[in-house]
């Protein structure tokens, strides 16, 4: 059975995630009105498309990927949750390391929120 809820963010601000009851951490999940798999399907194809991405999980509606950073390499971890039954994807992206991201997860749950509507509009 897929799991209901994300890790929560830690207290440093260098993580975002649908889930998050406090403003500092929250984002808003990934909508669409299509079936779960066919948002699930657009999704993939999204997360494939961004630059240094790597899909470590994927099965019964959870999604974990590792996203590098260009010059240093660092670590991010997004993490993806099919909630069919609320027609939303809930999303978590956190540094693995460091104190502060300088906005970085934030601005890549908007990119793939972004992209996600494209797609999802493209395909109409």
């Amino acid at each position: 059975m897929p799991q209901k809820e994300l890790p929560p963010c830690p207290q440093t601000p260098n993580c975002v995630s649908s889930q998050s009851r406090d403003s500092a951490h929250r984002v808003e999940p990934l909508r669409y009105e299509s079936s779960g798999e066919d948002a699930w399907r657009h999704l993939r194809q999204v997360i494939l498309s961004l630059p240094r991405s790597r899909v470590v999980e994927d099965a019964a509606g959870y999604m974990r990927v590792e996203f590098r950073s260009a010059v240093l390499q660092f670590g991010d971890d997004v993490e993806l949750l099919l909630d069919d039954a609320n027609k939303a994807i809930q999303i978590r992206s956190a540094s693995r390391t460091g104190y502060w991201d300088i906005g970085v997860n934030r601005r890549r749950v908007e990119r793939i929120r972004s992209q996600f509507r494209n797609s999802l509009d493209a395909a109409k």
